[in-house]
């Protein structure tokens, strides 16, 4: 069943062509994956689809009806509403009868309101509905569902419009890069989510794991045409292959044939007959086939990096916290020469402030860093580069030099160095402020490399780079013989370039894993399996229990509910108020001891609430 039709679509900016003429479908249940470079216009066609932007001509035709959610990249929430209100802010009839719930029980007292919340929940069938939809929340670490959306970061306002598209459940679902902002457990959950739901999705990725899992198919937009593939990631990089190679055939058959009649025309007369002249007509096709060049090129990148020192880095009983919030606990490691470092954890572990830690940006409580005097640290930050105000392309990388020694002795210069990073010379010259997000981070790696550093830390370095970009950073990863430390979500990226990982535990433990993350996801999902098999068989199923809790057990689960939501939002103020420099040592032993208590309230109803949660699965 056809859902969105898009027929000969074209968008200019200026003199400048995104796309031309361009049509494609998509059907019910498809899972497609759009591919294209950075600055191809990616995020202006998922706009133009969703309406959010006009087209130059063609037309967008949906079926009639059809409910479509878009996932911008950039938030859309109203800033005042609090969670809980953003996720109610709908016309789904399910949704609205979990919100008159979720009223009731902020009124437990009023019994009349509550019983005909809780009716009305069982004549809908809307537990599973409303017990979804707090794992969705859950699932994206939102605990606190009272909290305002301005008091959210960027990064959370990116997860929480996620949340609210999958908990609508639209007829289609548009994407745009919905990786971004997600830890490692967030982004698998999110894959599991996807595999097994029946859903139409259209989505912007470059996150390749993700591709491979979700996807039936990838369109690529390439050379403004547009190629569809079948299948998922590995297939699509063997039918583009396979594609490449016949374009390549066909091309270099073309060139002969021009040859040829290039030879022809020299040796013609001026007096041409019809037939001459349609040979002329067609020679001029050739000519055109023949002399098109694919705006393919390919990075180099044979920096040659400075000579390093037997000493690179020691870290010596380090510790760091922020309040109660510990980073490190005498975290010890020596840096051997060569070695290449992956960081995983969840969101909120420590990861950036340990980079920043290492590259002396930030002060520790204890323990001591020593660096070794070779050591020249090229730090790629997720903050990225500040611009000044009418800066052009080529006069941002050279604040950072005019030009890096390469490996064969000679030097490039800094417009050099940006036309590998796939700014043309035109391009060069444009204001910083025209560039798209992949190429603000582009320009923030040439500004890294061109300082010639012999240790790389780089900080979630994939974020919005296309895939074409992501292969040429890998190979040269691959190649650059120094030290590296990179923090990436990208588990393809991670697979690809790290030797072993640091993965952040929270609480300041930090495991050194011998392996890459598919070595360590096979490892957790073993012992993971190993723990469900000895629960099942230190707790056999009890005989006779309820299937669901009844009136009073329902009463009691939701209030302990709503209890556990409140003591960890206050759990978490008094966490954030340890940060603060100006408590004094009363302040501090009042806080701790009830940040005790808390945590005790806590055991005890997580307790009783996990009890009566095994009821309802039963």
């Amino acid at each position: 069943m056809n859902y969105i039709s898009v027929q000969n679509i074209s968008k200019s900016f200026g003199d400048r062509q995104l796309f031309s003429d361009i049509s494609f479908g998509i059907n019910q249940f498809q899972k497609i994956a759009f591919i294209a470079k950075n600055g191809s216009g990616k995020t202006t066609l998922l706009n133009i689809i969703a309406g959010k932007e006009p087209m130059d001509s063609g037309k967008v035709v949906m079926r009639k009806g059809l409910k479509v959610v878009y996932v911008e990249q950039k938030d859309r929430l109203n800033p005042e509403y609090t969670i809980e209100q953003a996720v109610f802010n709908s016309d789904n009839p399910l949704l609205k009868i979990v919100e008159s719930y979720e009223h009731a029980l902020k009124n437990m007292d009023d019994t009349d309101a509550y019983q005909k919340a809780f009716n009305a929940m069982e004549q809908h069938q809307a537990w599973d509905f409303d017990t979804q939809y707090k794992q969705i929340l859950s699932k994206l670490k939102f605990e606190n569902h009272s909290l305002q959306i301005k008091n959210l970061s960027g990064g959370q306002k990116k997860r929480l419009s996620l949340a609210i598209s999958l908990i609508h459940k639209p007829d289609v679902l548009i994407l745009d890069e919905p990786t971004n902002h997600l830890d490692l457990e967030m982004i698998e959950w999110l894959e599991k989510y996807f595999a097994k739901e029946k859903m139409t999705l259209f989505m912007v990725t470059h996150d390749r794991y993700f591709l491979e899992r979700v996807c039936n198919e990838i369109m690529e937009l390439d050379q403004g045409k547009i190629y569809r593939y079948k299948g998922n990631y590995s297939n699509f990089l063997q039918k583009k292959e396979a594609r490449l190679a016949v374009e390549k055939q066909t091309l270099s058959k073309t060139k002969s044939l021009f040859k040829k009649e290039l030879e022809w025309m020299r040796r013609q007369p001026k007096a041409r007959t019809t037939k001459s002249k349609s040979r002329i007509d067609d020679f001029q096709i050739i000519k055109e086939k023949a002399t098109q060049r694919r705006n393919n090129h390919q990075v180099q990148l044979e920096i040659s990096m400075e000579r390093m020192g037997k000493k690179i880095l020691e870290i010596e009983n380090v510790s760091k916290s922020f309040g109660s919030l510990k980073i490190l606990d005498q975290f010890n490691y020596v840096f051997k020469r060569g070695e290449r470092i992956g960081i995983i954890g969840k969101n909120g572990t420590g990861k950036s402030t340990f980079l920043n830690i290492i590259s002396q940006q930030l002060d520790i409580d204890s323990g001591a860093i020593s660096v070794g005097e070779t050591i020249k640290f090229g730090y790629y930050k997720q903050s990225g580069i500040h611009v000044k105000e009418g800066q052009k392309v080529i006069e941002v990388i050279q604040e950072y030099g005019d030009y890096i020694p390469l490996q064969n002795g000679g030097q490039i210069s800094a417009g050099a160095l940006l036309e590998r990073f796939l700014f043309d010379r035109k391009k060069q010259y444009d204001f910083v402020e025209k560039l798209s997000g992949g190429e603000l981070k582009r320009l923030f790696l040439c500004t890294v490399l061109i300082q010639n550093p012999n240790f790389l830390i780089l900080d979630e370095p994939t974020n919005d780079l296309d895939i074409v970009t992501l292969n040429i950073l890998e190979n040269f990863l691959l190649d650059f013989p120094g030290n590296l430390i990179v923090v990436s979500h990208d588990r393809y990226f991670m697979d690809k370039i790290v030797d072993h990982l640091f993965v952040f535990r929270g609480n300041g433990l930090i495991e050194d894993f011998p392996g890459n993350y598919s070595d360590y996801r096979t490892y957790e999902d073993s012992k993971e399996k190993e723990n469900v098999e000895k629960i099942k068989k230190d707790s056999p199923r009890k005989k006779n229990k309820p299937a669901k809790l009844n009136f009073n057990q329902q009463r009691e689960f939701d209030k302990l509910e709503k209890d556990i939501e409140n003591l960890r939002d206050r759990k978490q103020q008094i966490e954030t108020l340890f940060n603060q420099e100006s408590l004094d040592m009363e302040e501090i032993d009042q806080l701790s001891n009830e940040l005790k208590e808390i945590i005790n309230q806590l055991d005890i109803k997580e307790e009783r609430w996990l009890e009566l949660s095994m009821i309802l699965e039963e």
